[in-house]
């Protein structure tokens, strides 16, 4: 293996690793559909559709993965989404 070949490599590796964290969604029997599709939209900046489908997954599955990336992006969205009153967890 050629040096650069070794380089992108480890390159990619490190990428992959600070992309690896989600918020994952909660569901529970408080807020409603509208009250969590709009805070997706704000929060995650997802569209209307992402944020429908996502709360109807929430609902039937209990939970669901809202938002990947690194720690540092997430961080600010996870506490928005528990500041608005709904059960996330940053993992």
């Amino acid at each position: 293996m050629s040096t650069r070949e070794k380089i992108q490599e480890e390159g990619s590796v490190a990428e992959l690793e600070s992309s690896h964290n989600e918020i994952v969604l909660y569901n529970d029997e408080v807020n409603t559909f509208d009250h969590v599709i709009n805070v997706l939209i704000y929060a995650c900046e997802h569209t209307p559709e992402q944020a429908e489908q996502c709360s109807i997954i929430v609902h039937y599955k209990g939970k669901c993965t809202v938002k990947t990336g690194s720690y540092d992006e997430l961080k600010p969205r996870c506490s928005m989404l528990l500041d608005a009153g709904l059960s996330a967890e940053l993992i």
